[in-house]
C-alpha cells in the first residue's frame, strides 16, 4: 500500500478530532496537545493502518488511548502546588542546607545506632554498593537496603530535630553519644 496522504487526512478529520479531544480534556490546551499527538502517532505508525477507510476510528481509537495513559499518569504522579503539601515537607531552608558542614552531619550520624550508621557510613562516605556492604557486614542484601532505608529516615529525623522540627519520631539517644562527642 502507498503511503497516505497525511495532508488530507488531517483536513478531513481534525475538526472532529479535537472536538472529541476537548470533550475529554476539558480545556483547548490539553484537546490541542491530544490531537497533536494522534497525528504524530500517525506519522510515526501510519504504516501498519492497513484499511485507509479505517483512518478515521484508528485517529480515534489512537486519541482516547494517549488521552487515558495521559490521566493513569496524572492519577500516579498528581501536581501539587507547593502551598497545599508546604507542612509535609522537611524543616529545612536553602540557608540551612548551605550552612551544613561535614561536622554536623557526622554529629548527627553518630547519634544514630550503630546498626543503621554503620551501613550508612559505608555506603555514603566510602561509597560501597549493596552487594558489598553485604558480604563485609555478612547480612542479606535485602536487610542493608533496610538498614540504610530506615537510617536515612533516622538521620533526617535528627536534622529536623535540631533545626526545632517536631520530635515525636526521633528514637532515643544513645547511651554513650554524649561521651563519644567529647572524645572528638
Amino acid at each position: 500500500m502507498d503511503e497516505p496522504d497525511y495532508e488530507q487526512i488531517v483536513a478531513l478529520h481534525a475538526d472532529d478530532l479535537y472536538r472529541f479531544a476537548f470533550s475529554l480534556a476539558g480545556t483547548a490546551d490539553q484537546a490541542c496537545e491530544l490531537t497533536q499527538e494522534t497525528y504524530c502517532r500517525l506519522l510515526t505508525n501510519g504504516r501498519q493502518l492497513r484499511d485507509r477507510t479505517r483512518v478515521k476510528a484508528w485517529l480515534f481509537t489512537t486519541l482516547y488511548r494517549i488521552y487515558l495513559g495521559w490521566r493513569r499518569h496524572e492519577i500516579r504522579f498528581p501536581h501539587l502546588d507547593i502551598e497545599s503539601v508546604e507542612h509535609e515537607l522537611p524543616p529545612f531552608t536553602p540557608t540551612m542546607v548551605n550552612t551544613l558542614d561535614g561536622e554536623t552531619v557526622m554529629e548527627r550520624l553518630l547519634e544514630i545506632d550503630e546498626l543503621y550508621r554503620t551501613p550508612l557510613s559505608l555506603f555514603y562516605l566510602q561509597g560501597l554498593a549493596y552487594r558489598e556492604i553485604a558480604e563485609l557486614l555478612e547480612l542479606p542484601i535485602g536487610t542493608v537496603m533496610s538498614r540504610l532505608s530506615r537510617g536515612k529516615d533516622l538521620l533526617r529525623q535528627r536534622f529536623a530535630l535540631s533545626a526545632g522540627g517536631p520530635a515525636e519520631k526521633i528514637v532515643p539517644l544513645r547511651q554513650d553519644h554524649h561521651q563519644r562527642m567529647e572524645q572528638l
